[in-house]
């Protein structure tokens, strides 16, 4: 009889820390320790004090989650050096920690392992191994690019039209470049893009970044080789395009209509400047949290619309976040069926396996359920509005990074819930929990099957 050895407990408890999920959780939980580290230098403050642990942190969360809530004015709190890392964190942030840990070892050992290459899918969301180094160089190459191209433009267009000498112009035009992409909102002036409302040129090129980056790489990439057939696009890609252009057109038509009378947002502007405010304010929801408008002094009906829209998100795999457009859709699709009394889920010509709509359903629930337990602590803890906190609490978990200007006063309680908000929200509801899980489990039974009433 053959025996059979246990493996110590030591490397059993090991295996567990091997999931893709929770390596990418640890993996933005370090660059977060790391940011806030280097942020509570005295050097990273303009007046050459330690920031306190709070702000450290939350800027630090803010800037890897790419959402843009800030405690502190970014351009006149820190310092050169604390805006750099800042900028570095966003970078990292968006890119994905465990994309740029693969850059790095292609680049060391010129190999990558079987574990690496299910760590890189994870965070990029490739379906195909076979490939994943190119496909992580790509994604670098593609965004530094990007990054690259706005970065000229905005500093272009800040020295020409602006009278900003060449080194300003040139910093604020790659640090506007690198937030737009990411989807992060940081901005170094004290009113975000307000003082650039009526400018095309600025709102129109951060706008295309915003887009490009939030569509996903995935998306973006399928789009470049089969622009021209859109019969041979991919589920994924369609819903994205779809909805993407679909919110946009939305939101600019909700928020122009309901801020077109406001004195103190939509007022004073000529009609083509209200549609380009509006349109760039619609395109911000969609987790860029840059803002050319008062965000406190929009009217409740444009706070709810925003709400919706900060909450759907922009395209998986991307710089955006939310529960995605492809969630949202894969949603509506799942209702479409059910209201038809159709078995089975389809989107085109292809079939929804029914673990994606678990998934798609899992996602949002435990979103709301995130959104609502949060909106009530903050309510309780802060005393603010009802509309004002929620609003809050969904920049914060949909990594948007808008507010109604309530960040700045709010006590550390509150501070420290919309830190873990921002840090649920980058990694993903469902891969935060696999995260937490201990195992996956798999039933090797299958129980009496019985009906119950719904509704």
């Amino acid at each position: 009889m053959a025996l059979v050895t246990r493996r110590p407990v030591w490397q059993r408890r090991n295996i567990r820390f091997r999931h893709p999920a929770q390596v990418i959780s640890i993996g933005f939980g370090t660059a977060i320790v790391v940011g806030t580290a280097l942020l509570s230098l005295p050097g990273a403050t303009r007046s050459g004090q330690r920031a306190p642990l709070v702000d450290a942190l939350f800027t630090a969360t803010s800037a890897v989650c790419v959402t843009g809530l800030v405690t502190v004015d970014t351009g006149s709190y820190w310092s050169s050096f604390g805006q750099v890392v800042v900028l570095l964190l966003i970078q990292a942030g968006g890119l994905g920690i465990m994309t740029v840990a693969t850059l790095f070892t292609v680049l060391v050992s010129r190999r990558l392992g079987l574990r690496a290459r299910f760590l890189a899918q994870a965070e990029t969301k490739s379906p195909d191994l076979t490939d994943l180094r190119g496909l992580v160089r790509r994604i670098v190459l593609f965004s530094l690019v990007s990054e690259a191209v706005v970065a000229v433009v905005l500093a272009l267009r800040f020295a020409t039209a602006y009278g900003e000498a060449a080194g300003p112009a040139i910093y604020h035009g790659a640090f506007h470049a690198v937030s737009a992409f990411n989807n992060a909102g940081f901005s170094t002036n004290a009113d975000s893009l307000v003082g650039y409302v009526t400018d095309p040129w600025i709102n129109l090129v951060i706008t295309g970044a915003v887009i490009l980056g939030g569509l996903g790489f995935p998306v973006v990439f399928e789009l470049a080789r089969c622009w021209r057939r859109p019969a041979t696009w991919s589920v994924m890609t369609r819903l994205t395009v779809a909805l993407t252009v679909t919110l946009l057109v939305l939101g600019t038509a909700v928020l122009t209509v309901t801020e077109f009378s406001n004195p103190d947002t939509l007022g004073p502007l000529s009609g083509p400047e209200k549609l380009l405010a509006g349109f760039f304010a619609s395109a911000m929801t969609r987790t860029a949290g840059f803002n050319s408008l008062d965000i406190g002094a929009m009217r409740p009906e444009s706070l709810l619309a925003s709400d919706v829209l900060m909450f759907i998100g922009g395209g998986s795999a991307g710089t955006a976040g939310g529960i995605k457009v492809t969630t949202f859709g894969l949603l509506a699709f799942v209702l479409w069926s059910e209201m038809r009394g159709e078995s089975h889920v389809n989107v085109g010509r292809r079939r929804i396996p029914p673990s994606n709509q678990r998934q798609a359903l899992a996602v949002a629930l435990l979103s709301v359920g995130a959104v609502v337990a949060a909106t009530f602590t903050l309510v309780v803890i802060t005393h603010h509005s009802l509309e004002r906190s929620l609003f809050e609490v969904v920049s914060a978990f949909a990594t948007v990074g808008l507010s109604t200007g309530i960040t700045g006063s709010l006590p550390p309680q509150a501070d420290l819930l919309l830190i873990v908000l921002m840090f649920a929200g980058r990694i993903g509801p469902l891969t935060l929990a696999s995260a937490l899980a201990l195992r996956d489990r798999t039933r090797r039974f299958e129980l009496p099957e019985e009906r119950t009433i719904v509704g």
